[in-house]
């Protein structure tokens, strides 16, 4: 089933988004607007969500027993730093109108194998404050009754239970919401007309994409880019850091182990560096199994980062692997420019697998 997912899905959004966020002050940005609110076409009844294979938050919902409701269903996986970034808007769409009748369903699809472990999407629920009902989609019943292709995604239906908007990707949160309001007053529901005002913090920060020049990579070898060595694949192999890193280019040193997802450990004090531009430098990884730790310490061109650590470090770079998730390293506070990053583990067993930038 893996195989027949469009892995390219997120580095796709990443370069519509970057371009949409490069013109929003210009005719580009002001024409999505107004198609966001004008364009509401017919695209077909709300598909069925029997495909969920458990709810976190709500008892199982249907289409028929949300008629009279605006839908919105909201695509996502814990891990997405896209989808991260959406979610401060998404969380006060749903307390904002829920009075009014809508309804936000987050559909969790996996892109990680641990991210069908519903424990770890319990966890993730509840420390990223996600309250409204949340259909567990790890088999992807509802991602192709949707013929969805994207995290995030967001599908918005009318009270006829007729699917009348969607969107793709971060921002157009305006647009979203007017799309929202204006569902809500084809069904006789009444709002104040106001955005929502929202405070991200952390990893749910926007990107900023006026000096973003490193985009989402995968380590392993199904999908990674941008490596300095010849990868050994599946098989033990000692790496050492080439003299110099071109922009976007990455190296292991110490003894590692190139799957197709991640890049694994083997002995103490490995490396990861990578050369990037950007703000933020966020790390998908994971301990050896539940319960065990993996320390770690970040430095950028040698140095420990001080101000300009991440919401996962602190000013000296130390920080823990204590479950698989998204951790966020880097939060650059000085000009952003051309930069190494490195993380060193001082433990065996941590499972690498995706950097994102912001």
């Amino acid at each position: 089933m893996r195989e027949s997912i469009n892995h390219e899905r997120r580095r796709f959004l990443f370069t519509a988004t970057a371009g949409i966020a490069a013109a929003r002050l210009g005719t580009i940005g002001a024409a999505i607007q107004q198609m966001a609110c004008a364009a509401l076409v017919n695209e077909g009844t709300l598909p069925s969500l029997s495909g969920a294979t458990e709810w976190i938050n709500s008892p199982a919902l249907t289409p028929a027993g949300l008629r009279g409701k605006v839908v919105l269903v909201d695509f996502w996986t814990y891990t997405c730093v896209n989808w991260t970034r959406t979610l401060p808007y998404v969380r006060a769409w749903a307390e904002k109108y829920k009075d009014q009748g809508l309804v936000v369903i987050g559909a969790h699809t996996p892109e990680f194998p641990f991210e069908k472990d519903i424990d770890n999407v319990r966890w993730a629920a509840k420390v990223m404050n996600v309250n409204y009902p949340i259909a567990v989609d790890s088999d992807y019943g509802i991602w192709r009754a949707f013929d969805n292709n994207y995290w995030p995604a967001a599908y918005i239906a009318d009270a006829n239970g007729t699917v009348r908007f969607h969107h793709f990707g971060e921002g157009n949160y305006d647009g979203i919401e007017r799309t929202i309001q204006r569902l809500l007053s084809e069904a006789g529901r009444k709002t104040d007309g106001e955005l929502v005002k929202v405070t991200p913090r952390g990893p749910e920060v926007a990107a900023d994409y006026g000096t973003l020049r490193s985009g989402e990579n995968y380590l392993g070898y199904r999908q990674g880019e941008g490596f300095a060595s010849n990868a050994f694949d599946d098989a033990p192999a000692t790496y050492t850091v080439p003299p110099r890193l071109s922009l976007n280019q990455w190296a292991l040193e110490g003894n590692w182990t190139v799957k197709d997802r991640p890049v694994v450990l083997n002995q103490a004090n490995g490396r990861i560096l990578y050369r990037f531009h950007a703000r933020d430098v966020n790390l998908i990884m994971g301990p050896p199994s539940k319960g065990q730790s993996v320390r770690f310490a970040v430095t950028l061109d040698g140095k420990p980062p001080g101000a300009s650590h991440g919401e996962d470090t602190d000013a000296l770079g130390n920080g823990t692997v204590t479950r698989q998730r998204t951790y966020q390293l880097v939060r650059e506070q000085d000009r952003i420019t051309d930069r190494t990053f490195e993380i060193q583990f001082a433990d065996p067993g941590v499972e690498a697998f995706d950097f994102t930038f912001g």
